[in-house]
């Protein structure tokens, strides 16, 4: 484990997750199954530590609503490193919040229905789910691809973990 300051890991907690960009939400259906799904991370901005943003009728609104304890989970390949986030999630249908966030992309994501609000900041389809942090874990790489391949094929010779980078573990209670 680091010995980086609670900010310090925390400033690159949000640097890695700005990177990664997607997560992989999990919540909880009703019958107590997991499931996960694609997200992409919106930018930052107050109320929630991460802002994503969805339609109103989905299942994962009905299971955040439910049970609103989620986990997010960030992985990039290149240089192995991740990021999971334990969490409480909220939906919000705040207008002058989804103005503040809205991406001309967003479009894509809200086909037109003859509405013209059709995927602009006002159409009624569109909510944001924001997470405030419990805890989150993550592997913090700062070796070249080259090193990191040599510590994994070290590792495999030598029976040993390899040294891939520091793990970090940042409590959202405490900021």
């Amino acid at each position: 484990m680091t010995t980086n300051s609670h900010d310090q890991s925390i400033e690159k907690l949000f640097e890695l997750i700005d990177d990664i960009g997607i997560a992989m939400m999990t919540t909880r259906c009703a019958d107590g199954h997991l499931r996960a799904r694609a997200m992409a991370t919106q930018k930052r901005a107050a109320g929630a530590d991460v802002w994503f943003v969805s339609a109103a009728d989905t299942g994962k609104i009905e299971e955040i609503e439910r049970d609103s304890h989620v986990n997010l989970s960030y992985f990039e390949g290149k240089r192995m490193q991740w990021v999971s986030v334990s969490g409480v999630a909220f939906v919000s249908t705040d207008r002058a919040k989804i103005r503040e966030l809205y991406e001309p992309d967003w479009k894509a994501w809200f086909g037109d229905e003859g509405d013209p609000r059709h995927g602009t900041p006002d159409d009624p389809r569109i909510v944001l789910v924001g997470v405030n942090v419990h805890k989150a874990e993550f592997l913090e790489v700062n070796k070249p691809r080259a090193v990191i391949i040599y510590e994994l094929v070290k590792g495999m010779v030598t029976g040993k973990q390899p040294e891939l980078g520091s793990m970090h573990t940042v409590d959202g209670g405490e900021r």
